[in-house]
């Protein structure tokens, strides 16, 4: 159950989003980047690893299935 600061938190980014537009975009943007990154990053260590392309394409497999409804 969200408790009374998560919607006080998520209030205040809200009115950052209207008052700041051009800077939340900015950031938002490098967050997601950012994020691309490490990703970029772990999946290039993964891969030098013994197994590590093995466990790359069971990961991706796991991500390409869609459980049932």
């Amino acid at each position: 159950m969200k408790d009374r600061t998560h919607d006080e938190q998520v209030e205040r980014w809200a009115n950052f989003v209207k008052a700041y537009p051009k800077e939340w975009k900015r950031e938002h943007t490098q967050f997601i980047n950012s994020q691309i990154e490490m990703a970029n990053s772990f999946y290039e260590r993964l891969s030098k690893m013994p197994g590590g392309m093995e466990k790359i394409r069971q990961l991706r497999n796991l991500k390409q299935k869609v459980p049932d409804a």
